[in-house]
């Protein structure tokens, strides 16, 4: 018997088997396969990333590069626009007859240009150079400086101008000689009688360039090139002289003395500043003068330990010592002298009609009559300034039962009186608030409401509402005060915190005897910087844009001293305010007859009489530049003449800038 083989079918579970032991691996394989794309994804992406980190952060430091460079451009090229604009705006003593000096020369721009390179090439101050201090500071880091050589490149160059005058002839008078000019050596010169001819125009075209180097945080340069012509367009008084407020001046000296022993205190002084005398110069520190300087005196006096040199040279030495101050803006010695106002008269007549008496100056301005008191002035009651003069405080109203009317320019008050002087606010109006307390008699607050066009008188539980507000009549008229004390003031004061000069106001105090400021008298709003760099490079007292809101206060006392008497010693003080003491044949001046004064703060100007002891560790005047051209002042301030042969005064310059290259080249 045979047995037959059986064969048998593999199990699905063999055949899974099977299956499984030939896939043994691939899921290691896979694995291994996907770590490597993802590592290979990976490393692209930071890659790219890194890339571009790096390429924004070259364009970033760059960009801040090229910024800073562009900027240094701009500040430096402002720079010298603003310094050959303040050379030529006061130019006092400069006479524009025949062979006489033009407003400008060939020595303004290389003197600019030194002080250009001084301030912002490589070996300048680091805070000078900066792009991000002051109200910059949360800019782009970044700094420049600027060459005056560099490969490839103009440099920083300021080059002596062209200049087209402008002249007038008249029957006796012949042309001047053939341009073309440069107002240089080539200033047209007259061939025969022809002193009355008169320049009323000249155009100057500084060529200039600049070349700045930009820096940011990082290594990156870049560089930044400008060229083109600076323009000053200069309107001269044609003849006679130009009437002035003495505001124009940041220092104004009228009794000085060459050699009397004395000196000027060292520091820097902004402003132009003048004197009728001379400037005395000693060794106990470095001066420098950032606007142009002048005097009657042709002489400066350098005073040594027991010597003292008479020199119209702008520096001098005896032994191993040298006196050399810093002229920033030039000199003008030799000058006719500046005359003063004999009185205050004018401010007491601005006070009934908003005019002052007679202008323009000189005149004779005669004293307002207790007749013209009477008829003008009324007190918070409606009864007439009285015949006695009585002490008081008066109006140059109309008192009417059917309203009453203001008609002058202020306030007058009889006698002596404290004065606080308040910024304040009526519902939603800017007002400023005069609070009087005569040394007699009870307290009254005078508000006045420029937006409603109304003056509230107040004392005790008296309210008297005149419809109007004190003008300023001289032209056009305009919302001003005159603020007149007919005795002495015997304290001058803002309020105890906040301002006292309100946005919009021009305000005048003046008195007929001394005027003794007790505490601090601000602005509302600040006019000019009181700090370098509070405006990225540029200096301290200049112009803060947007903030010229016609605020304006002037002191004035023909007859007294304006006296510091601060509460405590050693507190500091400022006071914004354009102050003169000053009058013909007067002795009046800035002194403390108080505590001591830590720091001695002035925005606007001093016009004195004679320099005495303010008793102050630290004194800084930082001229109010709205003041520069006389064109805005405080009002009824008191004002002179400036006279030459024939024409000495600049009325107006109009500085503009053409520029013909901007290069960048990519470093």
């Amino acid at each position: 018997m045979s047995i037959s083989k059986i064969e048998r079918s593999p199990t699905d579970a063999q055949k899974t088997g099977a299956r499984r032991h030939s896939s043994r691996g691939i899921a290691l394989i896979t694995t291994l396969l996907l770590l490597t794309l993802m590592v290979a994804m990976t490393l692209g992406m930071v890659i790219a990333v890194t890339s571009d980190t790096l390429i924004s952060g070259y364009y970033m430091t760059y960009r801040a590069s090229f910024y800073a460079g562009d900027s240094g451009v701009t500040i430096a090229r402002q720079y010298m626009l603003n310094q050959l604009v303040t050379n030529a705006t006061v130019a006092v003593g400069t006479s524009f007859a025949s062979n006489a000096a033009p407003p400008l020369s060939a020595s303004d721009a290389s003197t600019t240009l030194t002080n250009v390179l001084n301030l912002y090439q490589s070996s300048a101050s680091a805070s000078n150079r900066q792009i991000n201090t002051g109200q910059g500071a949360n800019s782009w880091p970044g700094s420049f400086y600027i060459v005056q050589t560099q490969a490839g490149t103009p440099g920083t160059t300021l080059a002596a101008p062209n200049c087209t005058p402008v002249f007038t002839t008249g029957a006796a008078t012949v042309a001047p000689a053939s341009g073309p000019y440069d107002c240089g050596a080539n200033y047209p010169k007259c061939t025969a009688n022809c002193a009355t001819f008169a320049i009323t125009d000249f155009q100057y075209k500084f060529p200039y360039a600049v070349t700045a180097i930009g820096q940011s945080n990082g290594s990156q340069q870049q560089l930044v090139e400008d060229s083109g012509q600076l323009v000053l367009d200069i309107h001269v008084a044609p003849s006679g002289g130009k009437i002035t407020a003495f505001s124009a001046w940041g220092m104004f000296i009228d009794q000085a003395t060459q050699c009397d022993g004395s000196t000027l205190v060292p520091g820097t002084i902004s402003g132009p500043v003048f004197t009728n005398g001379a400037w005395n110069f000693g060794t106990g520190g470095s001066y420098i003068f950032t606007d142009k300087i002048g005097s009657v005196s042709p002489t400066f006096g350098y005073q040594f330990n027991n010597n003292c040199d008479s020199s119209s040279s702008q520096s001098d030495k005896s032994g191993n010592q040298t006196i050399a101050p810093t002229f920033q803006s030039g000199v003008s010695l030799g000058a006719n002298a500046a005359p003063l106002p004999t009185d205050s008269f004018s401010q007491e007549q601005a006070v009934i009609d908003g005019i002052g008496g007679c202008l323009p100056l000189p005149c004779t301005t005669p004293t307002p009559t207790k007749t013209t008191l009477h008829t003008y002035l009324a007190d918070i009651n409606g009864a007439a300034y009285p015949m006695s003069g009585a002490s008081g405080v008066y109006l140059a109203y109309t008192p009417a039962s059917g309203g009453n009317t203001m008609n002058g320019g202020g306030i007058l008050v009889e006698g002596d009186a404290a004065v606080t002087l308040t910024a304040s606010t009526s519902g939603s109006d800017a007002v400023e608030v005069y609070t009087i307390a005569p040394s007699s008699g009870a307290s009254t607050t005078v508000t006045v409401d420029n937006t409603a066009k109304t003056t509230t008188v107040k004392s005790g539980a008296k309210t008297t509402v005149i419809s109007g507000v004190p003008l300023n009549k001289i032209g056009t008229s305009t919302p001003a005060t005159m603020l007149y004390v007919d005795g002495n003031i015997s304290a001058l004061t803002g309020p105890s915190s906040g301002a006292a000069i309100q946005d919009g106001y021009g305000i005048t105090v003046a008195a007929a005897g001394n005027i003794t400021i007790t505490g601090n008298i601000l602005y509302k709003t600040e006019p000019v910087t009181m700090t370098q760099n509070q405006i990225p490079n540029t200096p301290a007292d200049t112009l803060i844009p947007g903030s010229n809101n016609n605020q304006v206060l002037g002191i004035f006392t023909a007859n007294g001293n304006v006296n510091l008497n601060v509460p405590s010693s050693g507190q500091n003080l400022e006071i914004d305010a354009s102050i003169a003491t000053i009058s013909q044949g007067g002795s009046g001046g800035i002194v403390n007859t108080g505590n001591a004064i830590n720091t001695l703060n002035i925005v606007g100007g001093r016009i004195q009489n004679s320099i005495q002891n303010i008793n102050s560790t630290t004194r800084n005047v930082f001229f109010d530049r709205r003041f520069t051209q006389g064109n805005f002042a405080p009002p009824w301030f008191p004002s002179t003449t400036i006279t030459g042969t024939p024409s000495d005064s600049v009325t107006s310059v109009v500085p503009s800038v053409q520029r013909t290259q901007w290069v960048s080249p990519i470093s």
